[in-house]
């Protein structure tokens, strides 16, 4: 059995409830999430020591004691990216397969320097939103694609990754600027990439379902419902990262997600005007 251990801003929460019985399941039991680490209680719910109990998993009292305690980790905080470099510090010096939760970084500098310290140590490294695993997306035709527009629920700052990473997968990491075209109730992006390629991504109030529309030009167009297990496909691509150490996501292509992402928020400052992305 590999063991797996968590590291965590704290432990409470949503991503860090649902993956251990998710991977324990899904590898057939031979993966196993046994001990955790959180920097802080959560304010609304379990403490961390009252979590594992509950989850019968080992709280461990420091970072390096989980790190060397397991051959794979995943470094959570899913809504608190700020927290991931101090996180993933050590994780990222081991050598050991290392999975960071979404949303990778706070702004791209930050992940330049997560990607650079992992290679620099011979770590394998890898994030991503579990939407990018969605059947209707790994399957969709990518050649010919001139435009996408996507609509989604959720606030920028923490669901936008869920819009923007599908789109990067179909057209690639070579987003060139970005504008603000939404108001302050739906919040809204337009992404130029290369050959004039554009995309659209929409936050609607509510449970608005997740939906790309993606235009193929003269060769008609598709609508494409992430209506499969997404969730579980992206646990069976992590199980095959802590297999064989290899990623399914070109590193560009997270470097580029959280560049569109950070640049955007500069965008809502000045709306209707493009902003450049770093090149």
């Amino acid at each position: 059995m590999r063991s797996i251990g968590f590291i965590d801003y704290f432990l409470d929460e949503w991503h860090a409830n649902k993956y251990p019985e998710w991977i324990e399941a899904a590898s057939q039991g031979k993966m196993k999430v046994v001990c955790a680490y959180g920097k802080k209680d959560s304010d609304t719910g379990l403490s961390n020591a009252a979590w594992c109990a509950a989850k019968g998993i080992e709280l461990l009292s420091s970072i390096e004691e989980v790190v060397e305690r397991s051959d794979c980790l995943i470094v959570l905080s899913p809504d608190h990216p700020e927290q991931h470099e101090e996180l993933a510090r050590l994780s990222l010096q081991s050598g050991k397969p290392t999975y960071i939760d979404k949303t990778f970084a706070p702004d791209r500098a930050a992940a330049l320097r997560l990607f650079d310290l992992a290679q620099r140590h011979g770590t394998p490294l890898y994030s991503s939103s579990a939407l990018r695993f969605a059947t209707e997306y790994r399957e969709a035709g990518r050649e010919g694609i001139d435009a996408i527009a996507s609509i989604g629920p959720g606030s920028y700052a923490n669901y936008s990754i869920h819009q923007i990473e599908p789109i990067v997968s179909l057209l690639g990491s070579a987003a060139q600027r970005v504008m603000f075209i939404g108001t302050p109730a739906s919040p809204a992006l337009l992404i130029e990439f290369s050959g004039g390629r554009q995309a659209t991504v929409r936050h609607l109030s509510g449970d608005a379902p997740f939906q790309l529309a993606v235009n193929y030009g003269p060769a008609g167009s598709a609508i494409l419902k992430p209506e499969s297990d997404f969730f579980q496909l992206f646990i069976r691509d992590l199980i095959r990262f802590f297999e064989t150490g290899q990623s399914t996501v070109d590193a560009s292509e997270t470097v580029a997600v959280i560049t569109i992402i950070e640049y955007g928020l500069k965008a809502a400052v000045a709306p209707f005007q493009w902003v450049e992305l770093p090149g």
